[in-house]
């Protein structure tokens, strides 16, 4: 019978044979509530006993081999990692092993790191030496014991189908390392002779499997060298007042906690614009360049996606600091000194998704992992942002977790505006047209730094923002959440969703991957191909552009003197459960949703409204600009 010992990182095979893959489901079933899919299953039936046979020849019966070993952070697994001692250095020794059933590939469009596969000709996948050479600098960045031993970390993509040497010659193109070595069945010699010159045959493997899996968590000190040469010496990241405060304390407080091993929460609230971004990141240089263990997360997929593109532009690795708030379930207590939480208005009640291992199905608040994560938690929000049903992000909900917790609290509000063209004048107006400022709705007065137009049509206004992209601008336009929102069409085109009259546009594409010429979700914001799409408020939120078009929609029009909120007009299925979502919480996060969507523009807003009734009340109140 073969016996599996389950851990938080992988199932760990304590015996080798080749009727296990049943087993294998089973106790990922029974741990993790996960039920694999059938082709998962058929996968380990066909790769496992092939691996199994070549430990035995190799005479490596005494290795750990974690099945289906988790990457700490993050949802992906390794296929194998092999675990074992080192037979040159005495030292833990593991091995990384991808398995593919792949007897053919070949370069995708002369591109080395894509390839083609038989039976998808228009499916590129990865070379899979990339992916196994990215699976190894993950569990060097974040396994901490592993910290400065990359030597102790390989890699094999294994394609044991692969009979041909011709039938695969083009990934032998893609650069090579210990940590990015590809091996097929035609050498499977080579395999097993690699595997030999990395374990040890004589010396069991159990002890440095565990060492793995119960590793604390947290980036190494190569990864945040390289962070803070990418992200901290970045020019723009220049603070002023407010944000300098913040910055300061937060450093402040984490050489406390080193000092007099104590904990403390730091909250930090501004409006959009007022820097709370810029903090984030020139924090997570500064503290990158102490060496000090510190990770960036976000409760938005675009948000977090568009951080680590840019962030990481020049090298990917620092992509790895940016995560999302749901990634501490497991996180072991004050594993990091700092955890910065950015758009943290957008933090919910659990952590929980159908996704989550029954074991974790305890409903622990989200506020609770976090704090718990790091030495010093740093929460940076603006409560009206708080857009969606189950978001909790408020500074007075975190205070009052964290002083029931016994813990410090420290709160800096930054009141300076640097977006829309830093006028604090036309944030106030917004908030005063939509009943989030006392005052009620006023007319606009105007700001040379700031221009506000409302557009008779949605042709004029997308006409207006073209032109702005033509003389060199960045544009986007938006909408309320009051249209269908239909899947790609089977051709790979969008369906055209928001229509008014005769204009018909498609809303951002809801996946990670492209649609035609149309960028994936987290990108609309910033790829240039977004324009042709109305972005949402979940696309939106966190993100600037030069020209913002915005199409307030028949959820939010003017009636009696005042913009009212229309339940029924609104299509978003986050408020399909009355039950869950009262009127007047719907009014409220409505109000804020256009509230995001009106404050994205650096230099200009255009609004547009169908209802004729909202629109004359906006002309009215927008006395000081031309009509679009």
């Amino acid at each position: 019978m073969t016996l599996f010992r389950q851990s938080g990182a992988g199932f760990v095979m304590l015996t080798l044979e080749q009727q296990f893959a049943l087993r294998i489901a089973e106790q990922m079933l029974f741990h993790t509530g996960r039920r694999p899919a059938p082709a998962e299953v058929r996968s380990w039936e066909r790769s496992l006993p092939v691996l199994a046979q070549d430990l035995e020849q190799a005479g490596l019966g005494n290795v750990e081999v974690l099945v289906e070993h988790h990457l700490p952070l993050t949802s992906k697994r390794a296929d194998v990692v092999l675990a074992g001692r080192h037979p040159r250095t005495g030292g833990p020794s593991y091995v990384v092993v991808e398995l593919k059933q792949w007897s053919r590939a070949t370069a995708w469009e002369d591109d080395r790191e894509l390839v083609l596969i038989e039976g998808y000709p228009n499916a590129p996948r990865l070379n899979p030496i990339a992916q196994v050479r990215g699976y190894c600098e993950y569990l060097v960045d974040f396994a901490k014991f592993l910290d400065g031993q990359s030597e102790a970390v390989a890699g094999a993509a294994y394609l044991h189908n692969a009979m041909t040497e011709a039938d695969v010659r083009d990934l032998y193109d893609y650069p090579q390392d210990h940590q990015g070595r590809l091996f097929t069945g035609a050498r499977r010699d080579e395999f097993i002779n690699f595997l030999r010159s990395r374990l040890d045959p004589d010396v069991p493997g159990g002890p440095y499997a565990d060492q793995l899996i119960n590793s604390a968590v947290a980036p190494s000190r190569q990864l945040l060298a390289v962070a803070a040469d990418e992200v901290q010496r970045r020019e723009q990241f220049v603070l002023v007042a407010e944000q300098k405060l913040a910055h300061s304390l937060v450093l402040h407080e984490v050489e406390r906690a080193r000092r007099c091993d104590t904990k403390s929460v730091v909250i930090v609230t501004g409006g959009p614009g007022s820097g709370k971004s810029v903090i984030a990141l020139s924090l997570l240089g500064e503290l990158a360049r102490q060496g000090r263990s510190v990770m960036h997360a976000t409760g938005s997929r675009s948000f977090t996606q568009t951080l680590r593109k840019v962030a990481g532009k020049r090298a990917p690795r620092v992509g790895r600091l940016f995560s999302y708030f749901n990634q501490f379930m497991e996180a072991e207590p004050n594993d990091l000194d700092v955890l910065i939480l950015d758009e943290a208005h957008r933090l919910r009640q659990t952590s929980e998704s159908r996704f989550t291992k029954t074991a974790l199905r305890t409903g622990r608040p989200q506020v609770d992992e976090l704090i718990a994560a790091a030495r010093v938690p740093v929460f940076l929000l603006d409560q009206h942002q708080v857009v969606k049903p189950g978001e909790l992000g408020t500074p007075d909900e975190i205070r009052r977790y964290a002083a029931a917790l016994g813990f410090d609290v420290h709160q800096v509000d930054l009141d300076a505006q640097f977006r829309c063209g830093g006028s604090e004048e036309y944030v106030q107006w917004v908030q005063r047209l939509l009943g989030l400022a006392d005052g009620g709705p006023t007319g606009w007065a105007g700001d040379p730094a700031f221009e506000v137009r409302v557009a008779d049509s949605p042709e004029a206004m997308e006409s207006f923002l073209r032109d702005k992209l033509a003389a060199g601008y960045g544009a986007r336009m938006s909408a309320g959440y009051c249209w269908p929102w239909s899947n790609p069409r089977p051709d790979k085109t969008l369906v055209e969703d928001v229509q008014l009259g005769g204009w018909a546009r498609p809303w951002n594409v809801n996946s990670d991957r492209h649609v035609g010429d149309a960028p994936p979700a987290a990108l609309w914001a910033t790829d240039p191909n977004g324009f042709g799409q109305v972005g949402c408020i979940y696309t939106a939120q966190g993100f600037e552009y030069d020209w913002s078009g915005v199409i307030l929609g028949p959820d939010l029009v003017w009636r009696d003197g005042r913009l009212t909120t229309v339940r029924d007009a609104n299509k978003d299925p986050a408020f399909k459960n009355r039950k869950t979502t009262d009127n007047q919480a719907f009014d409220s996060l409505v109000r804020n949703t256009y509230k995001v969507l009106l404050t994205r523009g650096m230099s200009g807003t255009v609004l547009y409204s169908a209802d004729a009734e909202t629109r004359d009340a906006l002309h009215q109140l927008i006395t000081t600009t031309r009509r679009t």
